[in-house]
């Protein structure tokens, strides 16, 4: 075989009526094939596109090579890879395809080589149809055939070659970090790896590089960026991998008021030139507390209404234990609330019954299981009747003044519904915020991906720490390295109204998404060293796990600080997908494994032995 017959002149994605009566070369795979009696019709498949290849013996001729590729023609299946010489010729009238770039011209061929027979695909190498998750990800390199996830993954690139030209043009520079590393607590379990030449003794995969990002601003290199790969061994959901990339951001000598906008603008570039979509900058900040109060979240979905409304003081010399003990201050001085979500009519579709008539009993009962994953004990649901009585299993519970109070504090109307939990601030938070995403997704209230609604925001001002009642102590909410805002400075050093200090920590957030969260670290040897003491952290610990970054700290540090974008995250919407295993290339199942290359996998005991490792299996 000749050398020129493995290589093509264009691409399956290219041609048009620019081409025509022009020889070419085309390679590809075999996408579907027809047979017209005395025509055959192949559609030539690239990651480029479609090219219609028609063999007709009444032009193809009597040459040997063209009998013999009409001969060859006849037995290609789906999936062959084939090289193909032909002529560009316009399609016939009415046979034009608009859905396609290439869909007004065909290849009449007549020289063909098979390069690769193919078995039966187990399943079609096509888009829209339905197959079992496992099945593709088993033969994911068959997957990755199908143009949905080829685009995803050509939008990925195109992401980050825009972030890396931005980045450039900011004096940003990239620089690489070690993938073996030192195990250090940064929220969730680390991946380790033991070391044979020195037994007994292991790496771990980074988390992140937040150390070592922190170390380069000690090295003066003062703006740096990195596409990091980070590994975390936690439970798996739609949004979560176990190893993952993201794009990690450093710089010195600036605040947020100065790194904002270099940020924001990265992400109107992205916009623009993958989605041709214009955002608005500077985008909306919002402190916590109120992100918290109104949406029940830290990521707020902006982009709909059914806030969350404090009801707390209507309820506060309430008899009903239910609430009563909400509302009862505890030990350390915290009260808890009782919130609530109205819908009314007009949060229906149109045509629909009242808001009231629109959720069932049952509908109500599912949504109570829902609500328990996060620790709601109940969900108290208030019907308003046509006559402006309220149905409810606690209204008998609540006096006449209280009812009034309610009926004006949240516009109650006949066929509004209310939806209540009283509990713990947490609880309250978590379990409102996730019934409101559920109310707009099952009242059709939430823009779908193609209606290309984006509300970015920055949520602002987190709380630094957080008590954990079970554990008696507090943690960071974020991680131990975010400074104290200088405000609330004294308080942490005396460690004085610690749950009302607020951190210098910052989230970049999207229609209910996190896409990048940062803050300002702490640069003082003493405040980190205040830190880690008021997290628990022995001195002996501190200087086991930290000890080169304590020392480095007093070496002369910058204040500094950055942000760390999810890389699947951002390119899942930009794609207009939930799942970022569809923007990944070799996306790991939901329990963390690999079941085309089945991994994870046992390895010899030679392996073992000679890294000094005896593997001793638990029953679950």
């Amino acid at each position: 075989m000749s050398q020129k017959k493995t290589q093509r002149s264009h691409t399956c994605g290219e041609l048009g009526v620019n081409h025509l009566n022009q020889e070419v070369m085309l390679c590809g795979w075999v996408a579907k094939r027809r047979d017209h009696g005395g025509l055959i019709f192949i559609d030539l498949r690239d990651r480029y596109g479609l090219t219609q290849i028609v063999f007709d013996p009444e032009i193809m001729g009597k040459a040997a090579e063209a009998i013999e590729a009409f001969e060859k023609a006849g037995k290609l299946r789906s999936e062959y890879v084939l090289w193909c010489k032909g002529k560009v010729r316009a399609r016939p009238d009415g046979m034009q395809n608009t859905k396609l770039v290439t869909g007004q011209i065909e290849v009449a061929c007549h020289d063909l080589v098979i390069l690769s027979e193919a078995q039966t695909p187990p399943f079609p190498i096509e888009d829209d149809i339905e197959v079992a998750e496992q099945l593709r990800l088993q033969y994911r390199y068959l997957d990755l055939r199908r143009p949905y996830l080829q685009n995803n993954l050509i939008t990925r690139h195109k992401m980050l070659q825009i972030v890396r030209q931005h980045l450039d043009a900011h004096s940003f520079i990239e620089v690489e970090t070690p993938i073996l590393y030192k195990s250090t607590p940064e929220g969730a379990r680390d991946f380790i790896v033991p070391s044979r030449l020195s037994p007994g003794q292991f790496y771990a995969l980074p988390q992140s590089p937040q150390t070592l990002k922190q170390l380069l601003m000690i090295s003066g290199m003062d703006r740096y960026f990195q596409i990091a790969r980070c590994f975390r061994d936690e439970d798996l959901r739609a949004d979560r991998q176990p190893e993952f990339s993201q794009i990690d951001i450093e710089t010195s000598f600036l605040d947020e008021e100065s790194l904002f906008p270099i940020l924001e603008e990265m992400v109107q570039k992205l916009w623009k030139q993958i989605l041709k979509v214009d955002i608005k900058a500077p985008f909306l900040r919002m402190d916590y507390r109120e992100a918290m109060e109104r949406f029940g979240s830290d990521k707020p979905d902006v982009r709909f209404g059914l806030e969350i409304q404090d009801i707390s003081d209507v309820f506060s010399k309430s008899t009903f234990q239910v609430f009563s003990n909400a509302l009862t201050t505890n030990a350390r001085g915290i009260q808890g609330s009782v919130r609530a979500i109205v819908v009314h009519n007009g949060d229906v579709k149109s045509g629909a019954a009242s808001a009231a008539d629109s959720f069932s009993r049952k509908d109500l009962d599912d949504m109570t299981k829902h609500l328990s994953a996060y620790g709601a004990k109940g969900l108290l649901w208030i019907k308003i009747q046509p006559d402006g009585e309220m149905q409810s299993p606690a209204a008998k519970f609540f006096t006449v003044e209280e009812k009034a109070a309610l009926v004006s504090r949240l516009n109650l109307k006949p066929g509004s519904i209310v939806m209540i939990v009283a509990d713990k601030n947490k609880v309250v938070f978590d379990s409102l915020g996730a019934l409101r995403l559920e109310l707009g997704a099952r009242l059709g209230v939430i823009p779908k991906p193609e209606d290309k609604n984006f509300a970015f925001l920055w949520v602002v001002n987190f709380p630094l720490l957080e008590f954990d009642d079970k554990e008696g102590r507090y943690f960071a909410c974020h991680h131990p390295f975010t400074s104290p805002r200088p405000e609330f400075y004294d308080d942490f050093i005396h460690g004085t109204n610690m749950d009302a200090i607020q951190a210098s920590a910052y989230d970049m957030v999207l229609n209910g998404v996190e896409v990048g969260g940062g803050s300002l670290r702490i640069y003082r040897s003493d405040v980190q060293a205040a830190m880690f003491k008021l997290l628990g952290i022995s001195p002996e610990e501190a200087k086991l796990k930290f000890g080169f970054f304590m020392e480095a700290l007093q070496f002369g540090t910058p204040p500094h600080g950055g942000l760390a974008f999810g890389v699947e995250r951002l390119a899942a919407l930009l794609c207009g997908v939930r799942p970022i295993r569809d923007v990944m290339a070799f996306p790991k199942t939901q329990k963390g494994t690999d079941i085309m290359a089945g991994t994870p996998s046992e390895v010899s005991k030679e392996q073992l032995h000679e890294l000094n490792v005896m593997v001793v299996k638990t029953p679950k």
